[in-house]
């Protein structure tokens, strides 16, 4: 079956870990996938290894979100293979490194990370935007972290409270209040747009510290990027935080 019979998706930061598995799930659910990668051999092994397990329809592409000539370089590529695209995930992300006191951080940290987790999606969403428009049921997922919540990491009774990093955190609040006016902006429209905490799942963003699976996660992720038109938008969900309805606090 070809893209064309299909849903079709972008998934950045998908050679490994989430990504990936969000590319499988993707899959699973009868999505064409291109898989974004800052390497495109590191992305086309990722290709090869769910090719192996039986799926198809997935093809690499390079794509380093803070270079603008790479993705319009990739916009390119996507838009002369397909004339809409119906899903984006905001995946790839950094954490600069720990410790990142208010205090000591360096102006480098903040940069590269700003990089990344803000700059990083705004180019992407704003090179792809055209092309989900001309979807019927477009829906954009970026990938955040309750500890980008103001609300809960002013909470003593939050239990990663403690955990303070000045620039990851403050880069997950910086592209939570893009989200939030990005939905705006994007509200008489058919677009779903949501900002989605996978949990603190056992990768190599976390030195594998992390106690949820990548399988968990994923499905957090992919159950926003395939909402029904009457889902929820502008919203901020972390299931690990709250496993009753998942929203969360901005």
């Amino acid at each position: 079956m070809t893209k064309e019979n299909k849903k079709v998706a972008l998934v950045t930061g998908a050679n490994k870990s989430i990504g990936l598995e969000v590319a499988r799930q993707l899959l699973q659910n009868n999505v064409f996938v291109y898989l974004g990668s800052r390497n495109l051999e590191s992305g086309q092994k990722a290709v090869e290894e769910l090719k192996s397990a039986g799926f198809k329809s997935v093809e690499a592409i390079a794509i380093d979100v803070d270079n603008d000539e790479s993705v319009q370089k990739a916009r390119k590529i996507i838009g002369d293979q397909s004339n809409v695209l119906d899903i984006l995930v905001n995946n790839a992300g950094i954490n600069g490194g720990m410790p990142q006191s208010a205090l000591s951080a360096t102006m480098q940290q903040f940069n590269t990370v700003y990089e990344t987790n803000v700059f990083g999606v705004v180019r992407v969403t704003q090179a792809f935007i055209d092309l989900m428009q001309k979807s019927d049921e477009p829906r954009i997922v970026n990938v955040s972290s309750s500890q980008g919540s103001i609300t809960l990491s002013c909470d003593p009774t939050y239990k990663y409270y403690n955990f303070k990093g000045a620039v990851y955190h403050s880069s997950k609040a910086a592209l939570n209040m893009y989200t939030v006016i990005l939905a705006y902006e994007l509200k008489d429209t058919a677009f779903k747009v949501n900002a989605v905490s996978p949990g603190f799942t056992k990768t190599d963003f976390n030195a594998h510290r992390g106690t949820g699976t990548v399988e968990d996660a994923g499905k957090r992720i992919v159950k926003y990027a395939l909402l029904e038109q009457d889902g929820p938008t502008g919203k901020l969900f972390c299931e690990e935080t709250n496993p009753v309805t998942g929203e969360i606090p901005w």
